[in-house]
């Protein structure tokens, strides 16, 4: 074994003998102020352990303001021999003034967040260092520029860990150069081996470590810089050197976005993106990633493995490490993670660009000139065939330089991209096409794929404009919003819903980005981000379900990775409708078959459709009531089109409907009963239906939905069950139905006496003196009643209105059923999901850079 891999697998055996550390990385925004800072102490506090890593950025326009002092520096020291003196002593002034507000705004930041004896330490350590700075800037600024840079993360590190100390827990800051190693400041190639044990050296147990960003040094001890940006680069190195489990970007927007918030509106945040196609679009221009970001966790874990599978064969290999950006302004917004997904996230698309590009034109480009430029220029792009490379502006001058010492003839010309990037993109025809089509209008030089096929790159003359890049979004994004469903009990109905679920997910556009990602019982849940196999549904609960715990299933809906979604409740439970509250909260949309949220407490009803207005959550319950009956929609349409409801009768119980449909006398009722309990048509205990009380519920939320403000006890309810028979068990109930049939041989003589039927109506009126009265019981109707002559089972709604008053609107069909029931579901999900595709976000943008 070589040196480099003994050293490598030392200390990586050491991290895995240890829990897997996170890496939070704070940029320059999240640290700007006392405000900002006190924001990331909150984070810490909530987020980290003892054990992770926190790097950092410089706080504020802190590198800024040293980069203008070293320019200020270079000015006077390279050109005092032509100055004049009194532009030397300009110079002079502007350094000392910046070198004295550099120094104002260190010292208010430390006087504001800090005790008085860490003040004196910190104030003391910077005048030193304002010192060393204008030493520096004095005898040789282009020799010290890396040092000087190197100040601002340095001043943030101890200032964080001072705070840390005093506010949440011990912490120490370590200098990025006192152990991050580079072959040189140019190539700025990582010496992981070497890197990873001497920050092993450096970590102490029981304190929560704070390291600088940005910097790092060369093989000979010189301070070398990551670039623009470089704290992500520092961040995920980090995360190599200590095998971390994930990284996160605490920055100044919540998320990776469609495209640029900035300049698209209607951009969506990506929830999820593989790591590929993120790396993709940290290189062709997305503003949040740096395009070295992701290098470090893709490259370092394969070198990991491989020493562990040379040296530890047994050893469980380190996983591929996950990276988040979230932002440091709201904690509590989910934001955007990277790393190794499935189908949904790979689904993903997004479009970036960048202007003022350099197309080289060369007289041909063979294979062994296309590989000298990909690994000296890292084109954006390239065409063989067509022979010509796109570079950046600064890459002109030395391609320029290099080729014609080769003595190729190489033309130039200004251009600019647009890009779509998105897992495998390249290769899909449909979105070839369609970016194609969105580009007819502009004057494209070409249309290629990324050699890695992650990304299809336009070639444009003239700068990509808003304009365009609106456009080529709206056309590439459109179908690209992700829905997950869950769907909530898993009976007869429930199961239906998911029997038909396949062949809808396949014929119906509306729900071509809906995916199927959570399944509960009462006892057990299935939870999968990347989607559950919807034709093995069933099984797969059965096989892979684990036990159902609340609470772990809404902090899982706290950060559920999907742009929209619904949670279809099919159970029976109180308690689970009493957590709708909480779905709204989250911006969660539900369909219900579930009664009870939508007949509850007029205080609570309220409170739900205030919290899901503010919250933009939908609630569709067409199956409350009538099953896949539109009636529901009926009086939504009529209350929506200036109409107003004054009467609501009819019969809404298809247990009900079957029983006095079937009830003749010729049987006993009792031996009805006991038949229906036996075929299912009543619930497991008939009296659940005998009280009316589903009954009673259903005209309450039929009520509510016409716009009047009721609660049950408004509505007076007919118990057929003797109150002597209430109480019983049902064991016992069941022998006793006899006891019933008396009181029904009665009703149903009286109603012979009247040439009528008996039938159990709901009913709703608003006289003309707006006198509201409701009542819910048996009743004798002629038999030429419009509710005398149904198919058992079948459920009528009669509507009165200003426009059907005379002549009143009737909806009758199957009220129960598997079948009808799963089939309104699925009605309720098409309807949400036509909704959710026209939805917009608006994006929210704090302190963008």
């Amino acid at each position: 074994m070589s040196k480099e891999e003994k050293s490598l697998s030392k200390a990586i055996q050491n991290k895995l003998k240890k829990q897997a550390v996170n890496i939070h990385k704070f940029g320059g925004s999240s640290l700007a102020s006392t405000q900002c800072i006190n924001r990331v102490v909150e984070i810490i506090s909530s987020h980290c352990q003892l054990n992770d890593i926190i790097v950092v950025s410089a706080n504020g326009k802190t590198t800024d303001q040293l980069f203008a002092l070293h320019a200020l520096g270079v000015s006077l020291y390279t050109e005092s021999e032509s100055n004049t003196k009194e532009v030397n002593t300009q110079l002079s002034e502007k350094i000392s003034l910046t070198l004295a507000l550099i120094e104002q705004q260190q010292i208010a930041l430390i006087t504001e967040l800090l005790d008085k004896k860490t003040i004196e330490q910190l104030v003391t350590l910077l005048a030193l260092d304002i010192a060393q700075l204008a030493q520096w800037l004095a005898e040789g600024p282009v020799k010290y520029q890396n040092d000087i840079l190197a100040f601002g993360e340095k001043w943030s590190a101890d200032l964080l860990s001072a705070v840390l100390n005093e506010k949440i827990c011990p912490s120490y800051s370590i200098d990025a150069r006192d152990f991050l190693v580079v072959e040189s400041c140019k190539t700025l190639s990582i010496n992981y081996a070497l890197s990873a044990e001497k920050l092993q050296n450096k970590i102490v147990k029981q304190k929560l470590a704070v390291i600088t960003g940005y910097i790092s040094k060369n093989g000979e001890g010189s301070t070398c810089t990551l670039g623009r940006n470089g704290s992500d680069y520092s961040a995920t190195i980090m995360a190599a050197l200590v095998a971390a489990k994930n990284v996160t970007l605490w920055t100044d927007v919540d998320g990776i976005y469609s495209a640029d918030p900035r300049v698209v509106p209607n951009a969506r945040k990506l929830h999820r993106l593989p790591s590929d196609v993120a790396r993709e679009l940290g290189r062709l221009g997305n503003p949040v990633l740096h395009a070295k970001t992701l290098s470090p966790l893709n490259k370092f874990k394969l070198e990991v493995n491989e020493v562990l599978a040379k040296n530890h064969p047994a050893q469980h290999h380190v996983d591929k490490c996950h990276l988040h950006v979230a932002s440091s302004f709201d904690m509590n917004v989910v934001g955007t993670e990277i790393g190794e997904f499935g189908q949904i996230a790979q689904q993903e698309l997004s479009v970036t660009f960048l202007n003022e590009l350099v197309l080289a034109k060369l007289t041909a480009i063979s294979n062994s000139l296309s590989q000298y430029i990909t690994g000296k220029y890292s084109p954006l792009c390239m065409d063989k065939t067509k022979g010509y490379v796109v570079i950046t502006n600064i890459q002109k001058k030395s391609f320029k330089e290099d080729f014609n010492d080769q003595e190729v003839d190489v033309s130039f010309s200004q251009v600019s991209l647009v890009a779509v990037v998105g897992h495998k993109v390249a290769s899909r025809g449909d979105i070839k096409a369609r970016f194609k089509r969105s580009l007819l209008n502009t004057e494209a030089l070409s249309v290629v794929g990324s050699e890695n096929q992650h990304s299809l790159i336009a070639i444009l003359s003239e700068n990509c404009n808003t304009e365009l890049l609106n456009y080529v979004h709206n056309n590439i994004t459109k179908d690209s919003k992700n829905i997950g469903v869950v769907v909530a009990g898993l009976g007869n109905i429930g199961q239906r819903f998911l029997e038909i679920l396949p062949s809808q997910l396949t014929k119906n556009d509306t729900l071509e980005n809906t995916h199927l990602v959570g399944l509960i019982s009462s006892t057990k849940a299935l939870i999968k981000n990347d989607g559950i196999d919807v034709p093995k549904a069933v099984s797969l609960f059965s096989t892979e379900a684990k036990p159902y715990q609340e609470d772990e299933f809404l902090t899982w809906l706290n950060s559920h990775p999907y742009d929209e979604l619904i949670i279809v409740d099919i159970t029976p439970s109180e308690s689970f409708s009493l957590r709708y509250q909480d779905f709204f909260k989250l911006g969660i949309h539900v369909i219900g078959a579930n009664k009870w949220a939508a007949s509850s407490s007029t205080k609570n009803y309220n409170q739900l459709l205030k919290t899901a207005q503010k919250h933009n959550s939908l609630w569709l319950g067409n199956t409350t009531v009538g099953a896949g009956l539109p009636i529901n929609y009926a009086i939504s349409d009529l209350e929506n089109s200036g109409d107003s409801i004054t009467a609501i009768s009819g019969i809404f119980s298809g247990t009900l409907s079957w029983l006095f449909e079937t009830y003749n006398g010729d049987t006993k009722f009792s031996s009805l009963l006991l038949d229906a309990q036996a075929q299912g048509i009543t619930e497991p205990d008939p009296r659940e239906d005998l009280s009316g009380r589903d009954v009673q519920r259903k005209l309450l939320i039929l009520a509510r939905m016409a716009g009047f403000e009721l609660s049950l006890e408004d509505i007076p309810c007919n118990n057929l069950v003797p109150e002597h028979l209430q109480k019983i068990s049902t064991d016992e109930f069941l022998k006793r139905a006899h006891e019933l049939d008396d009181f029904f041989e009665k009703q149903l003589l009286q109603a012979k006496e009247q040439d009528g039927c008996i039938r159990y109506i709901a009913q709703l009126n608003n006289d003309d003196k707006n006198r509201l009265t409701t009542e819910v019981g048996l009743k004798v109707l002629p038999k030429e009643h419009a509710f005398s002559n149904l198919t058992p089972c079948d459920n009528i709604f009669q509507i009165q209105s200003l426009w059907y008053k005379d002549n009143p609107l009737i909806i009758r069909g199957p009220g129960a059923g598997r079948e009808v029931t799963a089939a309104g579901l699925h009605s309720d999900l098409v309807k949400l999901c036509k909704v959710l595709a026209h939805k917009r976000n608006q994006v929210k943008i704090k302190r963008v850079n």
